[in-house]
């Protein structure tokens, strides 16, 4: 391409949105070849795949400093402004060639001549950058005046915007509208931005300009994707970058420009703005606060809203064609100031930094007394600081890339580059370490990319491209770790939906999921948040569960409404559904109608579907009350009978109320009865005993644990003894046991020794006096020790007799003692005697 040939120059100038771009592709693809230069890498990438798709990969060529496609038959070639060929330099590769000319040449952005750090470069390729049949100069109205004095042969097309932009006044990050784009100006900043969104709203993608082209693109693509409805970015989002994005909110309108922390120009402002709106769609900006340095001024707001801006009356200027006679010509000619009044000297650039601290190495200035030796100095000055290590470590970098190329072969060592490139292959760490690996990186594929600086350099740019793309891909799951909560995203991307048709599952161990996020977890009716929840997402998340759930827990209603006895169990006092805690018992009007409390999970139940829990849960527990402990059930019935005799109905009372199982003390209205009572009482299942008054059929185990719950339900502790116990040593109070001495021996088996010592006794001993000898051998059988069978037998009414058999007197019916009083327990401690008894189901 020359650089000075003339052609028929347009400058297409306005504001964004208004197809610049889109004009200049198709104008190049028009011609036979052509060339633009983009400001950005990730905007040279996003028109390169836009050309590839028109015209075929093998027509297309990508030049930035880090990245170079170029096929041998390329014809258009998509570049970042620094790497447009003019001038000195080439290609890496041995088959490939600087172009000589081509068509069509178009520069965007052109009005970033005026930026202090870059706008030479862009000055430069506006003043020499020419096309053999046709150039355009794409960029803002601002840049009109000087494109006239500078460019006078061009032809001046203005467009207007496609759609409105209008202020939506100043918005909290908790109230902006999906779709939006958070604008920060620095990594920190945008950093916590996004975690902030993250909290509030689900997550959002990440854009800067640091990032790889393939970390953009995959952040990029989550947004339009529709998987997050929020995006926060540097300013390189004004830069071109395409993105449906209806609103764009500044985070803050200062920036550090790499000199001072000063106020976006307005033109900055509506340069960035200005990404709001697609095509023919309106779009909206503002602030995230209403007063104070982050807040718009009225004067800037309608300066935007109408496109109305100072006309630029300046561009930076350094000489792209420098001297290299020597280092000291090179210095001089790019300190050189500009003849044009319109043009101002560039400040100094990082390179131009580096070269004037190299130029007093005496090392580097013995390797650059040749032209040659001095231009490839100046080229490794060009190497960009993308890790910002400061002018200082950089020269050092610098000083030691140039000595490598200027002695011995001429190369850099492949050693040093493997080295480096094995030493930041590792994908462990967080954002900020990987964003730094990748930094490194692109220092060593821009390297890579400069025609004989290695030997071989196809190896050299394959191996940085692939640790680029590793490290893209890591920092992208980083990026999206940190800043996407997928399932909070999720869910408030439905959160409005009508509840039957969203995809929520349940899986088999009650894992609630919605879009395959796991959300919680479904246990009867009772929804836990996710253990790995955040505490700000968890109201969030019980209030999306409460309306996504709503058909499956009135399912599990009307299923519970019909369960099977299998389906119930009762554990500690709590009844329990498929193992799931729906109820709990407490004192009734009776000890076997236990009120059932359901428990306040059911509240999401409609009243007739819980009516009917509670009438299938009280039906339950009478069922079993009436299978497991009938004697219970019909002591009730006899209470109730006012036909039967009062003293009888006061048995049954006081008996009911001890659960079946009474010192015969407690019950005293028993000895006011009659043999007929007693016989009646016999055929309801209870046994009046010599010392207790008590329903055999309790002291089995599964009545027992029946009973132990329907006491407890009263707030009373019941000990259970060992399955299949008949003696127990010492310990608290077993219930179906009578302590005597130290052990406790049941209620069943203490009559049956009272009637076998009566039955010793003998039929001819109607006095009572004549001593005898009972047989030991039922209360060994039992395991009563025969210190245990003498305290009972004296509590059964006998008296042993001196002699050098043992012998014992019956002496009369025992006088009963009233048992010793205890304190009642407490009632929020009753159940626990139950604990580890194992359930009772149906």
């Amino acid at each position: 391409m020359s650089s000075f040939a003339r052609s028929a120059v347009t400058a297409v100038l306005g504001p964004t949105n208004t197809g610049k771009t889109h004009l200049a592709v198709e104008r190049m693809c028009g011609h036979s070849s052509g060339m633009i230069g983009f400001p950005l890498r990730l905007l040279a990438r996003e028109v390169y795949d836009r050309v590839v798709a028109i015209k075929g990969e093998k027509q297309v060529a990508l030049i930035t400093g880090e990245e170079r496609i170029i096929p041998p038959q390329a014809r258009y070639y998509l570049c970042t402004a620094e790497s447009m060929p003019i001038g000195e330099g080439g290609f890496a590769g041995a088959d490939n060639t600087l172009p000589r000319d081509v068509g069509f040449v178009a520069l965007d952005e052109a009005q970033l001549g005026a930026d202090p750090e870059r706008g030479h470069v862009f000055t430069d390729r506006l003043l020499r950058a020419r096309g053999r049949d046709e150039t355009m100069i794409l960029g803002s109205a601002a840049l009109k005046p000087l494109v006239r004095t500078l460019v006078p042969e061009a032809e001046i097309i203005e467009r207007p915007r496609f759609s409105t932009l209008s202020y939506a006044g100043a918005k909290k990050l908790s109230r902006l509208p999906k779709r939006s784009a958070i604008v920060a100006f620095s990594a920190e900043e945008v950093y916590a931005v996004a975690e902030a969104i993250r909290r509030m709203r689900g997550g959002a993608a990440v854009v800067m300009g640091a990032l790889s082209p393939r970390t953009r693109n995959a952040q990029v693509a989550m947004f339009q994707a529709g998987e997050v409805d929020y995006l926060v970015a540097t300013d390189a989002i004004g830069m071109g970058l395409n993105m449906d994005v209806a609103h764009v909110a500044f985070a803050s309108l200062t920036k550090f420009d790499g000199r001072r922390t000063r106020r976006l120009t307005v033109p900055e402002m509506a340069q960035i703005a200005g990404r709001a709106g697609r095509h023919q769609r309106d779009g909206t900006f503002g602030a995230l606060v209403e007063e104070g340095p982050g807040a718009f001024a009225p004067e800037e707001v309608f300066a935007i809203e109408e496109h109305r801006f100072t006309p630029l009356d300046f561009l930076y200027w350094r000489d792209g064609e420098p001297d290299l006679s020597s280092v000291d010509a090179l210095i001089a000619s790019l300190e050189r100031k500009p003849t044009e009044i319109v043009l101002r000297a560039a400040p100094e650039a990082l390179d131009l930094a580096v070269l004037k601290r190299l130029s007093n190495e005496h090392v580097v200035l013995d390797r650059a007394r040749s032209p040659a030796g001095v231009a490839r100095l100046w080229a490794a000055c060009g190497i960009p600081d993308f890790q910002k290590l400061g002018v200082e470590p950089h020269s050092r970098f610098v000083a030691r890339v140039f000595t490598h190329l200027t002695e011995g072969s001429g190369h850099i060592p492949f050693a040093w580059f493997a080295s480096e490139i094995a030493r930041l292959d590792t994908v462990s760490g967080d954002v900020e370490t990987i964003a730094g690996r990748i930094a490194a990186t692109r220092t060593w594929a821009y390297i890579a990319h400069r025609a004989g600086w290695l030997a071989d350099g196809l190896e050299a740019q394959a191996r940085a491209r692939a640790l680029e793309e590793r490290l893209s891909d890591a920092l992208h799951e980083r990026l999206t770790q940190r800043f996407v909560d997928k399932r909070t995203t999720a869910l408030l991307r439905t959160i409005g939906a009508d509840h039957r048709h969203l995809p929520v599952t349940i899986g088999e161990q009650g894992e609630v999921s919605v879009e395959e996020h796991e959300i919680g977890r479904l246990d009867g009716f009772r929804f836990t948040v996710a253990a790995d929840a955040r505490a700000t997402d968890k109201r969030l998340l019980l209030a999306a569960a409460e309306k996504r759930l709503a058909g499956e827990l009135g399912k599990r209603g009307a299923a519970l409404a019909e369960a099977r006895d299998s389906e119930l169990a009762v554990e500690d006092g709590r009844i329990l559904w498929r193992g799931a805690d729906i109820a709990r018992l407490a004192a009734g009007q009776r000890l076997t109608r236990p009120a059932i409390v359901i428990d306040r999970a059911l509240d999401c139940l409609d009243k007739p579907v819980r009516d009917g829990v509670a009438a299938r849960l009280a039906r339950w527990v009478a069922e079993r009350t009436r299978a497991l402990t009938p004697a219970l059930a019909r002591l009730d019935t006899l209470a109730d009978d006012a036909s039967a005799p009062p003293e009888l109905r006061a048995v049954a009372i006081a008996l009911a109320e001890a659960g079946g199982l009474a010192d015969r003390v407690t019950v005293p209205d028993v000895e006011r009865i009659d043999p007929r009572a007693r016989r009646y009482l016999r055929d309801l299942g209870v046994t009046v005993g010599t010392l207790d008054v008590f329903a055999p059929g309790l002291i089995r185990p599964e009545p027992a644990r029946w009973r132990a719950v329907l006491l407890a339900a009263r707030g009373r502790t019941t000990l259970l003894p060992p399955q299949g116990a008949t003696v127990v040593s010492g310990g608290a109070p077993m219930a179906g046991f009578r302590r005597v001495g130290t052990q406790q021996v049941r209620l069943d088996l203490v009559e049956r020794i009272a009637r076998a010592a009566h039955d010793a006794r003998g039929p001819g001993d109607k006095g009572g006096r004549k001593p005898f000898a009972p047989d030991p051998a039922l209360a060994t059988s039992i395991g009563v020790t025969p210190d245990t069978l003498a305290k009972l037998m004296v509590r059964l009414g006998f008296r042993a007799v001196k002699g050098d058999v043992p012998a014992w007197v019956w002496q009369g019916r025992p006088k009963l003692v009233s048992p010793r009083k205890e304190a009642p327990p407490r009632r929020d401690n009753a159940f626990a005697v139950l604990a580890g008894l194992g359930s009772l189901r149906g």
